[in-house]
């Protein structure tokens, strides 16, 4: 495998930043307080930004600023694109991640040594797409998630940018993302980072016409949603079929999440390019400590089944987050912990 592939981690705030890197990220992507498409993540602020920029670096890690909102007329009201890309540029920020061709075509013109990357908002599914955003610039496209494993070794051998594809985290009921059914349900714009994940709310099934007569699945009831996505088991193939990118979903998720998660992905990973015996049921249980909704692995693998949208049972942790190390002191052997969940005498506790 002569392609050193990129593991991509989510960071929802300068803390998450900082665990994910050390935990092994070669890059995170993160939101600024403007274009962002989170709105419910602890966004970066401008001095954040530079903090965060300037960690990762020092640790030779990368780190890309999401401008991916569908972006309306007071976005560019609030916030100055062209003073607000040439920070970005001047504290040495990796690229852009985008879905306006608008914002995209004037970073290409104004701040020429910030790279563009293309969003999984566009859509993207074929080689054609793919290389027509690259004749514009684009120096990496971010895969649909409809996209399946065949086709992306088709699309690598035809491309003339990396890709990059999502391997772990929430699915979408909608195609790429966008979804209405927040801004119906409770008046929140899921493509303006407002999601409020309406498709995993429990809804009762009923028999078309028999509205007396329930179906339920074994939890008791019915998600729009898909499982979440865990390709542990395709990491090797995505590898070998030359992607350039693996992208870990979740900036709204816990440190302990990120932790886990990375750690996985990272010990996988490396594992691989080492040649390594793999023992996928390790890792998928290593998974199961930072999941608590069920996984599948989505469209990778092709057409979807019932396997991939119908829950067995109902949503629970396999482990509790219970707290933060500071630090630790090797003369006293002393770990300094912020306490962050209950604990008590007898429970085994794993640090890591």
């Amino acid at each position: 495998m002569k392609n050193r592939i990129e593991l991509l981690a989510p960071a929802g705030s300068i803390e998450k930043l900082k665990i994910a890197v050390m935990y092994g990220a070669d890059a995170v992507y993160i939101g600024g307080k403007f274009f962002s498409l989170r709105a419910r993540a602890n966004n970066f602020t401008l001095d954040d930004l530079k903090e965060g920029v300037d960690f990762a670096h020092q640790h030779k890690a990368r780190v890309y600023v999401t401008m991916n909102v569908a972006a309306r007329e007071e976005d560019f009201n609030e916030c100055d694109l062209e003073e607000y890309l040439k920070y970005l540029q001047s504290i040495h920020v990796d690229g852009i991640i985008v879905s306006s061709m608008y914002i995209a075509s004037f970073a290409l013109n104004h701040t020429p040594n910030l790279e563009v990357h293309l969003s999984t908002q566009a859509s993207i599914t074929n080689s054609d797409s793919v290389n027509y955003y690259a004749d514009l610039g684009i120096k990496r496209v971010v895969l649909a998630r409809e996209v399946n494993l065949e086709q992306i070794k088709t699309l690598t051998k035809k491309v003339k940018v990396g890709l990059e594809v999502f391997i772990h985290g929430g699915m979408c009921s909608s195609f790429s993302g966008r979804c209405m059914l927040s801004n119906y349900y409770v008046n929140r714009d899921a493509n303006r980072g407002g999601c409020a994940h309406s498709c995993r709310w429990n809804y009762d099934l009923y028999k078309k016409g028999i509205f007396k007569e329930k179906l339920v699945n074994k939890g008791g009831y019915f998600n729009i949603a898909s499982k979440d996505l865990c390709a542990v088991t395709l990491i090797k193939d995505l590898i070998e079929a030359g992607v350039e990118s693996l992208k870990i979903e979740g900036r709204m998720k816990s440190e302990y999440y990120i932790a886990t998660v990375v750690r996985c992905y990272r010990k996988l990973i490396d594992a691989i390019y080492n040649n390594e015996d793999i023992d996928y049921n390790y890792y998928l249980e290593e998974i199961k400590k930072a999941e608590n909704r069920e996984t599948s692995t989505g469209f990778l693998k092709g057409d979807v089944t019932l396997t991939e949208q119908l829950y067995d049972s109902n949503d629970h942790p396999t482990k509790e987050f219970v707290g933060y190390v500071l630090g630790y002191d090797e003369d006293s052997k002393t770990a300094t912990i912020e306490q962050r969940n209950n604990f008590k005498v007898g429970d085994m506790l794993e640090f890591f």
